[in-house]
């Protein structure tokens, strides 16, 4: 690996895909998995929940076999959810109920945070929703933390990596509240640059998720509600961090009694 494709000088790091994942990564303390449209959006909406979620690789003949070892309910993709079934649209995850567990396989931002499970790092899932939350536990749990953030991108069809702006943002919102709220530093050019694209945005995001090419393709497909719940900027106070091959809410106590006591009301 080519020290220079690491940014060991900085402390705030980013890139792209998977292969960005695992340079930036190496000597982090947090890796930070972006995946606006939509694993870490359905990620966040399924903690609020008190869903815990075992991400994994594009499904193969393996996922239905690693649920059940899990005992867990694997998500089904979008299109082939029938009423009543279980996507990684986080739509179908809000309208679920007793779900517990729940495995969630995307070739984007699961498989990212599956191969990064094994890394000495934590590894958090960060969306527009929960950006916020999320950049305030590092700083409290992790004030002197090298953190590695990752836009996981979407895949053009013949397999190759496809820069989705979205993830770009929602990058860029969560480097610009660990430097501009919390006082991180030593930015690379890499996670300046998704700084300013987040800045550009931020006082427009759901406009803009509509009119980005993967909100316009999920709009199209008859997936809209996805698209507005990404949207949901700053909504969500849950911290999903990787332990065990699973997310689990990493908040604070009293957050986890408010949200309890939320979700008793009827």
């Amino acid at each position: 690996m080519n020290g220079a494709h690491q940014q060991r000088d900085f402390r705030i790091r980013f890139d792209w895909g998977l292969q960005g994942a695992a340079a930036i990564a190496e000597g982090a303390d947090v890796a930070v998995v972006v995946d606006v449209l939509s694993f870490t959006t359905t990620l966040s909406v399924a903690l609020d929940g008190g869903i815990d979620v075992l991400p994994y690789r594009w499904r193969d003949e393996t996922a239905a076999t690693y649920a059940a070892a899990h005992d867990a309910v694997l998500a089904v993709g979008r299109r082939e959810a029938t009423d009543g079934a279980v996507s990684l649209s986080p739509r179908t995850i809000r309208a679920s109920r007793g779900i517990r567990r729940l495995v969630l396989s995307s070739p984007n931002g699961s498989s990212i945070s599956y191969a990064l499970q094994s890394a000495t790092s934590t590894c958090v899932g960060v969306s527009l929703r929960n950006f916020h939350a999320v950049a305030a536990w590092i700083a409290r749990q992790h004030a002197d933390a090298v953190v590695a953030v990752v836009a996981a991108g979407e895949k053009w069809p013949d397999g190759s990596l496809r820069p989705a702006v979205e993830d770009l943002w929602g990058a860029g919102a969560v480097i610009a509240e660990l430097a501009d709220t919390h006082g991180f530093g030593a930015l690379s050019p890499e996670a300046e640059q998704a700084r300013c694209a987040w800045d550009a945005v931020a006082g427009r995001i759901s406009e803009a998720l509509h009119d980005c090419a993967s909100g316009r393709e999920l709009v199209e497909i008859g997936f809209a509600d996805d698209v507005a719940i990404a949207s949901e900027m700053r909504s969500s106070e849950c911290v999903p961090v990787l332990v065990d091959h699973r997310f689990t809410e990493a908040a604070p106590p009293e957050a986890q009694v408010t949200r309890g006591l939320r979700q008793c009301l009827p």
